[in-house]
C-alpha cells in the first residue's frame, strides 16, 4: 500500500498486512486498509470477526505478529498505547470504562493528562456537544445512566485532541432515541475534523455515517466499498440487515 489513495487524498492511518494471533488462533489473518484524513470509516462483522481486534491493534493494546501499521507516514505497530495518544490517537473501547467515582468534570479533566493544563475550549466544546454532561458536571461517572456515560467516554477522549477517533460498538445498550444523538454527535465530531474509525453493531446507521466501510469475516476482509454500495450490497443486506429488509 501506498501513502497516498487512488483520488489523491493522503492516507492518514494505513494498516498492512497485519496479523494478530491469542496464542495457536489467529485472530486477524493479515488484513490490510487505510482510513483517508476527515473520512469516517466504519468496521462491520459478526461477533468475532475481528473488529475489535483490529481496534486495539491500531491503538497499541495489543501488537500484531506480522504486518505494519503507519499513522501520518510513520511507523506505530509496537508503540505503547500510552504514547499512541500524544500522536493524536484516542480509544473508546466497547463498555465506556469511565472512573465510577470520580465526577463528570475529573473524567474530562483525565481526558487531558498528556497536556500540563487543560484546554479550556476542548472543554467548552465537549459541553457544547454533551448538554447533558454541563447538566451533571459534579455528579459521580458511576452513576450516570448507559447514554450518558457513552457521552462521557466520547467527550473525555475529545479531550486528548485526536486526529484519529476509534469508536468500538458506540450504540450499544442504548435506547433508539440516544443511539439517534450519539450518532448525530460522530457527526458534528467529524465535521470539525476529526477522523473517525467506528466498530457498530448497527450496521444501517454506520454505513449510512460512514464515507467508507470494511466487512470482516473470522479476521479477514471480505468486502470494502462506500457507505452506499454496501448498504445495497445483497451480502450485506442479508449478513447485516435482515431485519431493516424483513420490515420493508
Amino acid at each position: 500500500m501506498t501513502d497516498v489513495t487512488k483520488n489523491g487524498t493522503a492516507a492518514l492511518l494505513e494498516v498492512t498486512d497485519v496479523e494478530v494471533r491469542y496464542g495457536a488462533i489467529a485472530a486477524l489473518k493479515g488484513i490490510s486498509f487505510d482510513v483517508r484524513e476527515g473520512e469516517i470509516v466504519a468496521l462491520l462483522g459478526a461477533n468475532g470477526a475481528g473488529k475489535t481486534t483490529t481496534q486495539k491493534t491500531v491503538s497499541g493494546m495489543m501488537r500484531p505478529a506480522s504486518g505494519s501499521i503507519t499513522f501520518d507516514r510513520g511507523r506505530i505497530d509496537g508503540i505503547p498505547a500510552h504514547e499512541l495518544i500524544g500522536l493524536g490517537i484516542c480509544h473508546v473501547p466497547e463498555g465506556r470504562h469511565v472512573f465510577p467515582r470520580m465526577s463528570v468534570h475529573e473524567n474530562l479533566e483525565m481526558g487531558a493528562f498528556r497536556f500540563k493544563t487543560m484546554d479550556r475550549n476542548d472543554y467548552d466544546r465537549v459541553l457544547e456537544l454533551f448538554p447533558r454532561l454541563r447538566e451533571r458536571i459534579k455528579q459521580q461517572a458511576g452513576t450516570l445512566s448507559g447514554g450518558e456515560q457513552q457521552m462521557l467516554a466520547i467527550g473525555r477522549a475529545l479531550m486528548g485532541k485526536p486526529r484519529l477517533l476509534l469508536l468500538d460498538e458506540p450504540s450499544m445498550g442504548l435506547a433508539p432515541l440516544v443511539v439517534a444523538q450519539i450518532f448525530e454527535i460522530i457527526r458534528e465530531i467529524n465535521k470539525a475534523g476529526v477522523t473517525v474509525l467506528l466498530v457498530e453493531q448497527n450496521a444501517a446507521q454506520a454505513l449510512a455515517l460512514a464515507n467508507r466501510g470494511y466487512v470482516l469475516e473470522t479476521g479477514e476482509i471480505v468486502l470494502t466499498g462506500t457507505g452506499e454500495e454496501l448498504l445495497a450490497d445483497e451480502r450485506v443486506r442479508a449478513a447485516y440487515l435482515g431485519e431493516e429488509i424483513a420490515a420493508s
